[in-house]
């Protein structure tokens, strides 16, 4: 093997490390509460996924009744370095017991194996358990851009997941490439980035409920974690906070058609113009001014609160993507300037109301 690609070997190890963030199921329990309907006689596919140690995959497997699911699938990117913890591979009919392989898990109906009057996670453990038809080895590696996994993708109605951070772009590319309903997880960050911009701009992709303050994720026990702050183990368990993190969605939701109160009276002396573009500044979308009718600059948090129907998003001005503004920079400079300094990216927007 030559150094370079022994290299670029480690380097998709490294990333692949620090794309292994378990999402906590009292999160998945808050946003996906507000879709429920949405997945009536639907399948469900969880692409990023190690079915024992996902909470994406327990969430769907007890509750597969009740939110009337037609077929879960999920698939396994193996090893996993948490594999196990929850339900040992070994004890699970048609797959090897060492657990090394890529697998996939799919789920058509989930009955009371357990007569306890109740359907639940021990009733899905005995399925895997007991049907040799459930767990499926993979040919390839798990991937979600595998042949296989595409395949099964194209059978999906929704897909959900907790997809890697760094391959962000690739991911959503996919699901808008094979026309897919979904419900991800991504940085807040990820909303600056051209291709997921313009799907925003489009009102093709937009923000889920759940986006404020820190969540909680499982990470690896040797997962570096320099800030303690940031860290915390419970019950022999790492834990990883991280901010801005939000869910990303193009399933319905009534949040972005509700209509934003405006209560501040535009002002030149209180709203400086751009340097470079002609459009004013708002440092927060609660001062958005009720009464202007020109493009107005907004922090990129703005979209948590976008209604489409009340407002006209005409670009972005943030580093390197000006270009996506609509309007010209009158400099030429990356970014919004307001006296000479630069201030962080802003969102154009225009009321569409007046």
């Amino acid at each position: 093997m030559s150094t370079k690609t022994l290299n670029l070997g480690l380097n998709k190890a490294g990333k692949a490390k620090k794309d292994e963030f378990y999402t906590q199921l009292i999160d998945i329990e808050k946003e996906l509460k507000h879709y429920k309907s949405q997945f009536q006689g639907k399948t469900v596919y969880c692409n990023c996924d190690d079915p024992f140690e996902s909470n994406f995959f327990k969430y769907f497997a007890a509750n597969f009744n009740a939110l009337g699911l037609k077929k879960l699938v999920t698939t396994s990117y193996v090893p996993s370095p948490i594999a196990g913890g929850q339900l040992p591979l070994f004890e699970i009919e048609g797959l090897k017991p060492d657990g090394k392989e890529p697998f996939r898990i799919e789920v058509n109906e989930v009955k009371d194996f357990d007569s306890d009057g109740a359907v639940g996670l021990t009733d899905v453990e005995w399925l895997l358990k007991h049907d040799a038809n459930i767990a499926t080895p993979l040919k390839g590696n798990g991937d979600f851009r595998s042949e296989e996994c595409i395949e099964l993708l194209k059978q999906a109605d929704i897909v959900v997941t907790n997809p890697p951070f760094s391959l962000f772009r690739e991911y959503v590319a996919q699901l808008i490439e094979y026309d897919k309903t979904f419900l991800i997880l991504g940085d807040q960050n990820a909303i600056t980035y051209k291709e997921i911009f313009k799907l925003i701009k489009e009102n093709k992709l937009w923000l889920g409920y759940d986006n404020g303050g820190t969540k909680w994720f499982q990470v690896p026990d040797d997962y570096d974690i320099p800030t303690e702050s940031r860290k915390k183990i419970e019950n022999g368990i790492k834990y990883f906070s991280m901010g801005r993190i939000m869910w990303f969605t193009n399933l319905e939701t009534t949040k972005r058609r509700e209509k934003l109160t405006l209560y501040k009276k535009y002002s030149p002396k209180e709203y400086a113009h751009f340097d470079n573009y002609d459009a004013i500044n708002v440092n927060k979308y609660a001062d958005i001014p009720y009464d202007y009718s020109g493009v107005m600059g907004v922090p990129i948090t703005f979209v948590d609160k976008y209604n489409p129907d009340q407002f006209k998003i005409i670009g972005l001005i943030a580093g390197n993507i000006r270009g996506l503004a609509g309007i010209p920079s009158s400099s030429g400079k990356d970014g919004p300037y307001i006296n000479g300094k630069l201030k962080y990216g802003r969102i154009l927007i225009q009321n569409k109301t007046l």
